[in-house]
């Protein structure tokens, strides 16, 4: 498989090892408290790690839109990677060989340890599209082809973003925008989309047949005559008793069996005089598979065009420099993703929250309860993000809220400093739920501590505990292990120090790890 390499690719290639993880601390809640819907401002480097003990495998599907890097100068809407938060990031992670990167080099290390947390947060039955232009997508396509697998790319959509082309146009008109789409694994199921009214249409019910309207379908195939000849048969018009026999270079669809199968439950249709010479199928509108394949040609009659978005999102807030993506092209996706009730929706370069707004309006429509999770590092964060999203949950320009609710969070501490020292101000239960999930790589569990209130949990026949104190000195010795009252096969107990015998570690299958030197690094 070929691979993309540029200045820089070595510094960053594992740079999301090396990123401290943070603690999110939420600042305030908005609407429904339990939504479980989040809105992060921060570093999307640093939230998307802060997100793993929690998240990973769990995100259904992720949606981003991140830099385009269309080389104008100025910061606005992420457009370009020479932003002084972005500038400080390359000096700090690839050097003073960051002075000479080229804008691509620039943009490639600031998507690439991104992506591979975001692949990491994904779920096995998950997908992830990422919208671009064409001053990346050939570079994108390749570092994601090494990231997410050449074998999980599905495809690589045409929007078409606007209804005619740019007043500036030069040499080409450009109307049109690309996202590509990989899977995570092969447990991922394309979805299908709903019927256009035009489709339904084209379902009729001449006969009056009981079971509703139809459309009718070929009754033959490519095949010829040698290449199957079981489908060469002849058939017998009811209405006329003429026998029909297909063409030697175009056989019948079906054996003979099944056409007997079909003749018996009035599945032929004859023509609306019953003098046809040639059988056709009726494809019955109850019986389809309930969707059509999605195209990769996504037209803006059906999911929408920027000129929708802005007018979209300048009625709920007048005063914006973006230029967004309308919801519908969003929620589309959501279908093509076979996104379910109860999934989680991921948007690490948020903007102004297109994407929150989508789930609040499919939640609305079916009563699903899918949650999001936006990440979005600029100070708009608050003033456009969250507040958008808190006019679509309460309504806004006559259109009728949607209900639910988010928590607005703020990246923390880091949890551990560079020597490995634990840092104190970060609060004892997110340690607790850090170290639980390096064990265990599983969300943290709800269990009662008032019996041991070091207890993290029990799974696969193992107990984890975690004996520690802000402001002093702990032992894993015989008054400890009198407390230890779980029935488990094994244990691993954290402390900072132990005073049992190897023999007493051994007869209790009991596993010691030093903290802090035994917490491992995320």
């Amino acid at each position: 498989m070929p691979t993309l390499n540029w200045i820089g690719k070595d510094k960053v290639i594992n740079h999301h090892q090396d990123v401290p993880f943070r603690v999110l601390e939420r600042c305030y809640s908005y609407g429904a408290p339990d939504s479980g819907n989040m809105i992060i401002h921060g570093d999307n480097l640093d939230a998307l790690k802060a997100l793993l003990p929690k998240y990973e495998g769990r995100v259904k599907c992720i949606y981003i839109d991140p830099p385009y890097n269309t080389g104008n100068e100025g910061w606005v809407y992420n457009d370009n990677v020479n932003d002084p938060k972005i500038r400080k990031w390359l000096g700090d992670v690839v050097g003073r060989e960051g002075e000479d990167l080229s804008r691509h080099d620039k943009w490639l290390c600031m998507i690439y340890p991104r992506l591979k947390l975001l692949q990491r947060l994904l779920a096995n039955d998950g997908a992830i599209f990422i919208s671009i232009d064409d001053n990346e997508q050939a570079n994108l396509k390749l570092i994601c082809d090494e990231i997410f697998g050449a074998s999980n790319f599905i495809c690589t959509f045409i929007w078409q973003k606007r209804y005619s082309a740019p007043p500036d146009t030069k040499d080409v008109g450009y109307v049109h925008e690309t996202l590509l789409m990989y899977k995570k694994t092969a447990s991922f199921f394309m979805g299908l989309l709903p019927f256009s009214s035009e489709q339904i249409a084209r379902y009729q019910n001449p006969d009056n047949d009981i079971r509703g309207i139809w459309k009718s379908m070929d009754y033959t195939c490519r095949y010829t005559k040698d290449e199957r000849p079981n489908l060469y048969y002849s058939i017998t018009n009811p209405n006329t008793g003429e026998e029909i026999w297909p063409k030697e270079t175009r056989v019948w669809a079906m054996s003979k069996e099944v056409h007997e199968i079909n003749v018996r439950e009035n599945r032929i249709w004859w023509g609306a005089k019953g003098r046809n010479s040639v059988p056709a199928l009726k494809n019955f509108a109850s019986e389809i598979k309930q969707g059509r394949m999605p195209w990769s040609l996504l037209l803006h009659a059906e999911v929408g065009h920027t000129d929708e978005a802005t007018k979209e999102l300048r009625a709920i807030i007048p005063d914006f420099k973006f230029t967004p993506k309308p919801t519908r092209l969003i929620m589309h996706l959501f279908k093509i993703a076979n996104v379910g009730l109860d999934d989680i929706i991921l948007d690490s370069f948020a903007g102004s929250g297109t994407t929150a707004h989508a789930v609040l309006n499919m939640n609305k429509a079916d009563g699903g309860n899918r949650k999001f999770i936006l990440v979005e590092m600029m100070d708009y964060a608050e003033t456009i993000t969250a507040e958008r999203i808190r006019r679509v949950i309460d309504g806004y320009s006559n259109i009728p809220g949607t209900g639910g609710g988010f928590a607005f969070c703020e990246l923390g501490e880091p949890l551990m400093f560079a020597n490995g020292n634990l840092n104190e101000a970060v609060d004892t239960q997110k340690i607790r739920e850090y170290v639980w999930y390096m064990e265990t790589k599983q969300p943290a569990q709800n269990i009662d501590l008032t019996e041991n209130p070091y207890m993290l949990g029990v799974t696969g026949g193992t107990a984890y505990y975690f004996h520690y104190e802000k402001d002093a000195v702990t032992t894993l010795d015989t008054t400890f292990l009198i407390t230890v009252k779980s029935k488990a096969e094994r244990f691993v107990i954290y402390a900072d120090q132990c005073a049992l015998p190897g023999e007493t570690l051994s007869q209790y299958n009991i596993t010691f790890k030093k903290i802090p030197r035994d917490i491992v690094k995320l």
